[in-house]
């Protein structure tokens, strides 16, 4: 019995014919026949061209039942949306279950414009979805549903989609799907209705934006795999088709026709695994299989570097994903590349020998030297040296290696791709390079021998239950989803288990994601047909469609932008006003994220509530305290609880309008001033921004934290005892909901008395403590973080679109006095909730010299050996960095109340504690505190005994006051 896969890259498409009974041969692990091709225009044609080829070739008679599976990895479906192509992309209804929540943040808010015209038809917001605890959050109304059904009829839309807050969470799917079927009774079906938990995980908006670019594409997906079928028809094959998915999985031809947004990149998992499969790792003794192993696929143009985990799968980035500029949250494989492949031009200048980045690519037998051409490339190189080390290609391969390395030990190095060539046969950092056989179409035979998954990924609410009992039904779960899509129930194992404890919360609300996976069962001819459809529901695009060229479609579907040089933008200062634009907001949500030291939640919603508000319309100002009276009231305000919480219920700034108002109202304002943020770290730093609009009056231009902090009693007008540093306050749920707390014991008391009732509240509210004059804000606040955080966030726009990340630590320490204390990559990270706050510990590894000078700054001394390591305790917020010697001693580098920000190596942004993973590229700086914070009661309140650690408090460096913007340009 045989199985077939294609992969179709950029510049080839490749096949394979596996004979499943000699599969233990390690010498052809069972290929009796393969092929690489040119891509062609018609992709259906070309897939059709490679299977007919391994079929002759292998003396196969398609119609004799021997053939068990054709499976198929493939772009096809994603280029519709990359291209902008209007012929293929249609409209879509969005129905969110969410009333009374995320009005703030509509849909398509991040979509590039173009996109949006082409696919936003009709969207509202209606009852339904549910809290972080599974409660719901409003009963759905099933005439509420039956108008929306009306609306999208009249409007003629084919594709729906439907989404409720927290529907992941949903395991019987009670939400989404009564709203879908009550939707499909009323629509007919002809009518594609996806709903969000079938396509993505927790993160609101990047599920309904997957969502959205899968209801599009749904038509043309259909389409696509008719075509495919056709062809199968035209080769005589019987057998079941499958499509790989983007984690190296397979899925039916069916259920790649109803969500092809996870299809969309798979060439990465399938080289991977395929050069797994081919080296026999599966074939070998335990001994050698519980170590990772990196996987070198090197193409004519790139190389790209991965490393395969002793599950089978590769390890998985922590990044989101962007689709054709679109925000998505798929799980995807961590993939390092580089400009050197089989076709990278090779130059000699003097004594200097240079190779790549630019390459002949699919013209390498046309141009090479080798193939009677005129240029020199890498593979010229290989032939004419016999292999040997030619200097700069093996530097750049060793670099790239280390790079994905997380353990200073030599690893073993499995080398794949039609260019492998051009890799020497030793390299530094690595013991071993296996080159197995058929490596140049490792992606074919990964696409081959694909097997089914099944995962679980949901919030439990710990609270009273047993963790290792959870786990064990979560795991049943997972093994039955894998069933259901395809696995032999024989073969199905557990592969992952991730335990992920959400913060700010009392309830022991834990996200736990469990994969399993298993081979692929035999199923019975006919299974894997499509099921017919209307007309109606299939989408109108000619056959011939397929041969036009991706310029031609990006000619009419291509948005352009204006870019922005940020290095002379200059922001618009009206008198003692600073008028904010979208360049700004972007800064200044950079900056917050830095200045949040890892905790606070992710300022992105609150940059898109703010950039909606201007993009309609609205106006929002900052001004700086010497502008405004100072017995004039300021109101301030921000979101208490999980930041899980928001990234589901999205949009707050109106719940702390509401609450703020409520609170004027007992404490007897008629108006104010001012709005001020609590903390100008993280999610809460731009809600004044957002406030400044609602109240029509400017934002300071300062905060009372400088930084941001876990503990409401941690502000510094409650360290100072003041009368009115959070009480009165009032607390609101977003729903009807207002609790005012009048006074209180102490400080700590309001942290927990609104604490317990925001877990009530469904883990998030927004708070608005006692309003403050002007003159209290400037004597015990910190004034121009707002300034401060544009400043960082400009540094590092600029660096970006430089292509200058090095220097973002440079330039980020420019603006305020602080250190470069270590760049390297995360070894091991560890959790833990106590008290509702997530603790925990990150370790860094340095990176090599070689790499340090590529991606990193060297013009700051740090103050470590090669082999010594960085580690960050954290509460949500890091707290102190140690420099680890390999014989376990530390000392301390860095201490709260000074900031210690870690930031992403390869863009630059800032890094959450709740993103810190295995693996991640990060430079890690620290950033003097305010002195308010560095006396004996700052340092009670906020220092390290405040955290328990017993060390003596250093400061990095004397703090600057910040540059007012408003001053700088006015």
């Amino acid at each position: 019995m045989y199985r077939i896969g294609v992969d179709v890259g950029g510049t080839n498409t490749d096949s394979v014919i596996v004979d499943l009974s000699k599969t233990h041969d390690p010498e052809t692990r069972g290929i009796v026949a393969s092929f690489k091709h040119a891509t062609t225009v018609d992709v259906t044609d070309g897939i059709e061209a490679a299977v007919r080829k391994v079929l002759t070739d292998a003396n196969v008679d398609p119609r004799g039942g021997k053939v068990l599976s054709l499976t198929i990895g493939t772009t096809h479906f994603i280029n519709a949306v990359v291209q902008s192509d209007a012929r293929r992309l249609q409209k879509v209804a969005i129905v969110r279950l969410a009333a009374p929540y995320t009005a703030e943040v509509p849909p398509f808010v991040d979509f590039p414009e173009n996109l949006k015209k082409l696919m936003n038809g009709h969207y509202v917001i209606i009852n339904g979805g549910l809290q972080i605890d599974g409660r719901l959050i409003n009963d759905i109304v099933e005439a509420e549903v039956v108008e929306q059904a009306i609306q999208i009829k009249a409007k003629g839309l084919k594709n729906v989609v439907v989404i409720g807050v927290f529907s992941p969470l949903d395991v019987s799917g009670s939400n989404e799907y009564k709203v879908r079927d009550i939707l499909a009774k009323e629509l007919g079906p002809a009518v594609n209705i996806i709903c969000s938990r079938d396509v993505g995980q927790v993160g609101f908006l990047e599920r309904e934006n997957a969502s959205i670019l899968n209801a599009s594409i749904t038509a043309f997906a259909q389409h696509t795999i008719r075509g495919f079928e056709r062809a199968m028809k035209r080769l005589g094959l019987t057998c079941p088709l499958y499509i790989t998915q983007n984690d190296g999985t397979l899925t039916t031809a069916a259920d790649a026709a109803r969500l092809p947004i996870r299809t969309f990149s798979s060439g990465a998992t399938n080289s991977m695994r395929g050069a797994s499969y081919l080296a026999g790792i599966d074939l070998k003794s335990k001994e050698g299989t519980g170590k990772g192993m990196l996987v070198v696929d090197v193409g004519g143009t790139t190389t790209d570097v991965g490393m395969l985990l002793p599950s089978g799968f590769p390890r998985q980035a922590a990044a989101f994903i962007e689709v054709g500029g679109v925000r998505t949250n798929f799980s995807m494989p961590d993939i390092s590349s580089i400009g050197l492949g089989g076709g990278s031009r090779v130059r000699a200048e003097d004594t200097k020998v240079t190779v790549g980045p630019d390459s002949v690519g699919l013209y390498l037998t046309r141009d090479a030297k080798v193939f009677g051409g005129d240029i020199l490339t890498a593979t010229d190189i290989a032939v004419r040296a016999g292999k040997k080390d030619i200097g700069d290609a093996s530097l750049v391969s060793a670099s790239v290696v280390d790079r994905m390395k997380t353990s200073p030990e030599d690893c073993t190095l499995l080398l794949v791709g039609g260019g492998s060539i051009i890799v020497p046969p030793a390299l530094a950092g690595v013991k071993e390079i296996i080159l197995p056989p058929f490596h140049s179409v490792a992606n074919a035979v990964g696409a081959a021998i694909a097997i089914v998954s099944g995962e679980i990924d949901t919030i439990e609410i710990l609270q009273g239950k047993s963790l290792p009992d959870t786990l064990e039904r979560i795991k049943v779960e997972a093994m039955a989803k894998a069933v259901e899509a395809g696995a032999d129930p024989q073969t199905t194992r557990i592969a992952e288990v991730n335990v992920l404890p959400v913060q700010y919360v009392t309830n022991q609300a834990t996200r736990i994601i469990v994969k399993a996976i298993g081979e692929l069962r035999t199923l019975e001819e006919g299974e894997f047909i499509l099921p017919s459809k209307s007309e109606d529901g299939q989408v109108d695009v000619p056959e011939e469609d397929e041969v036009e060229t991706a310029q031609e479609v990006l000619a009419e579907g291509a948005e352009v932008v204006e870019e922005i040089d940020y290095e002379y933008y200059r922001p618009t200062i009206v008198g003692n006003e600073w008028i904010v634009t979208e360049t700004d907001l972007f800064f200044i949500m950079e900056g917050c994220g830095v200045l949040g030291t890892g905790g606070g939640g992710s300022p992105y919603p609150s940059y898109l509530i703010a950039r909606q508000i201007l993009r309609d319309g609205g106006c929002i100002r900052v001004a700086d305290h010497s502008s405004l009276p100072d017995t004039a009231y300021v109101v301030r305000g921000g979101m208490m609880g999980s930041p899980s919480v928001g990234s589901e219920r999205l949009g707050d700034a109106k719940q702390i309008l509401t609450a703020g108002k409520e609170l004027a109202h007992h404490c007897g304002i008629s108006e104010y001033a001012a709005t001020l943020c609590d903390e100008i770290g993280g999610g809460n730093g731009m809600q004044s921004l957002i406030l400044s609009h609602y109240y029509n009056v400017p934002a300071l231009d300062g905060d009372l934290m400088g930084r941001a902090y876990p503990n409401l009693h941690q502000t510094i007008p409650s360290v100072y005892n003041l009368s009115n540093a959070l009480t009165p306050c009032a607390l609101h749920d977003g729903d009807g909901n207002v609790v005012i707390m009048s006074r209180a014991k102490d400080n700590h008391a309001v942290e927990a008395f609104m604490r317990t009732v925001t877990t009530e509240m469904g883990s998030s509210a927004a708070l608005v403590p006692a309003p403050m004059t002007v003159a209290e804000t400037r004597d015990y606040g910190v004034r121009r973080t707002l300034s401060q955080a544009w400043g960082i966030g400009r540094a590092i726009a600029m660096c970006r679109q430089k292509n200058d990340l090095k220097s973002v630590p440079d330039e980020i320490l420019k603006l305020q006095n602080g250190k470069l204390l270590f760049i390297g990559k995360i070894v091991d990270v560890s959790r833990e909730v106590r008290a509702g706050f997530t603790w925990g510990e990150v370790k860094i590894a340095r990176l090599g010299e070689d790499e340090l000078e590529d991606s990193s700054t060297s013009t700051l001394n740090m103050d470590h050996g090669p082999d010594d390591h960085m580690i960050i305790p954290f509460q949500n917020e890091n707290l102190v960095a140690y420099i680890e010697k390999p014989d376990g001693a530390r000392s301390v580098a860095a201490i709260v109340p000074d900031l210690i920000s870690v930031l992403d190596s390869q863009s630059g942004s800032h890094l959450g504690t709740q993103m810190y993973s295995y693996g991640l590229r990060v430079t890690v700086i620290v950033m003097a505190g305010s002195p308010l914070w560095q006396s004996e009661k700052g340092l009670k309140s906020g220092g390290p005994a405040a955290f328990g650690f017993d060390h003596r408090y250093f400061p990095v460096g004397e703090y600057k006051t910040p540059l007012s913007v408003i001053e700088e340009y006015k």
